[in-house]
């Protein structure tokens, strides 16, 4: 028996499932999940001292590599002057500056700690903002789990087969409308319907919760213009993709400007942080300066900012790492395409920047439906043929792979050597 089967025996006597996040317990992949013990650069080492190449690198935010030293070094001596005060400091100012000088449409910006607490807060804005209380999000796209959220929810949700949540009373799915990702009809098609009714419409701005979907031209550009239209207020929900596609997030790389954006992973260079803004106008009608009752006793909390703003300030100071990335991403996607025609089992690579995803697909992988009708059974055969090798892909079909600068060119091709030895 590995380390990782006797830790995961033990966790599940006082662990839901043995894990504190569902994904990681490998129950749509199958198999034991795998506990890690430390991590540097491009590799992970689980509890037995195996080495893997990591594409999860922390579902996002290890954008430089693990224990990426100037973080490192800011969050310890950080720490030598209290975890958490409770209290206002001028550090949670220079990040709001940090961030507003390199989000595009960002005036203001309010801290939190998760990704879900960013997007809860920021529909709860956007409904105190318009004075309605219905929303349009998109199957398949995971926003945290909130209960508005859960509604044909992506990631975790689809890995699980979980469509109807148990928890999530009917009103609040009542006020939750769906349509499918990249299909602009459906939301006009819905707004028609619920006119005068809709407070917001969300939307991960390059899915990363099925995959990695890209949106059709002209998607994101309606999604604003429908907004603009009704009075509804547009929020990109950039958890994923802001800070990782471009300084700034997937606003700046798309060309397409929301009301109201979400952070997370990126932002907090590893720990637990999230954040949303956007204009002065929507961002004032949060407490105290506003009506719009919003808290949290560990926000701006001094480790998570440190942290957060040495990862992004390093960022924005070097702006040719986002090129290397893309470069890294587009060299991978290349090595797949010719790795995986030696197979034969048709298949679809969806990439932007440094989001990738493999679809085993006869078809363009566009939407929810699309991605959950691949052959996801042959993925999982895959996904633990390479985890054999030493190469640690995230354990679902629904699930972006994220690449970080530390990954080199070394690894790629014995990534991709893997991935030969995987579908011959």
């Amino acid at each position: 028996m590995t380390k990782s089967q006797e830790l995961f025996a033990r966790a599940q006597k006082t662990i839901p499932g043995g894990v504190n996040s569902p994904v990681r317990a490998f129950k749509s992949v199958g198999g034991t999940p795998l506990f890690m013990e430390r991590a540097k650069g491009a590799y992970m080492y689980d509890a037995d001292g195996k080495r893997y190449i990591d594409y999860i690198n922390s579902w996002g935010p290890m954008i430089l590599g693990h224990a990426y030293e100037p973080v490192v070094k800011a969050i310890q001596e950080k720490a030598l002057g209290s975890t958490s005060f409770g209290a206002p400091t001028e550090l949670e100012i220079e990040m709001a500056e940090l961030i507003v000088s390199m989000a595009p449409n960002v005036d203001m910006v309010r801290m939190v700690s998760s990704g879900t607490e960013a997007c809860m807060s920021a529909l709860r804005l956007a409904r105190g903002f318009t004075g309605r209380n219905k929303f349009i999000k998109f199957e398949g796209c995971y926003h945290g789990h909130a209960d508005a959220f859960l509604v044909k929810a992506g990631s975790g949700v689809a890995t699980f087969n979980i469509q109807t949540i148990p928890g999530v009373t009917a009103g609040v799915s009542m006020d939750t409308l769906t349509a499918p990702y990249n299909d602009l009809e459906a939301v006009e098609q819905l707004v028609a319907e619920n006119a005068g009714q809709l407070a917001a419409i969300i939307v991960e701005p390059v899915a990363g919760n099925m995959g990695c979907i890209i949106p059709a031209p002209g998607f994101l550009e309606g999604l604003r213009s429908i907004c603009d239209k009704e009075g509804i207020v547009l929020i990109f929900d950039e958890v994923m993709t802001g800070f990782r596609l471009a300084p700034g997030g997937a606003q700046q790389r798309l060309g397409v400007n929301a009301d109201l954006v979400t952070y997370g992973k990126v932002i907090g260079g590893g720990m637990p942080v999230g954040a949303f803004g956007g204009k002065r106008e929507i961002m004032q009608h949060i407490s105290p300066s506003g009506n719009v009752y919003q808290a949290g006793t560990l926000s701006g909390n001094p480790i998570a900012m440190i942290a957060g703003y040495t990862m992004l300030k390093t960022l924005n100071d070097n702006p040719g790492i986002y090129k290397e990335l893309d470069d890294k991403t587009e060299y991978l996607h290349k090595g797949l395409d010719k790795a995986l025609s030696k197979g034969s089992t048709p298949f679809v690579i969806n990439q932007l920047g440094s989001m990738i995803s493999v679809h085993f697909s006869d078809k363009p992988v566009i939407n929810f439906a699309s991605a959950a009708s691949a052959n996801n059974t042959y993925f999982n055969q895959f996904f633990h043929s390479l985890l054999d090798q030493g190469i640690y892909l995230p354990p679902s079909a629904f699930e972006t792979w994220f690449i970080s600068a530390a990954l080199s060119k070394e690894d790629i091709d014995e990534t991709l050597a893997a991935v030969e030895k995987a579908v011959l």
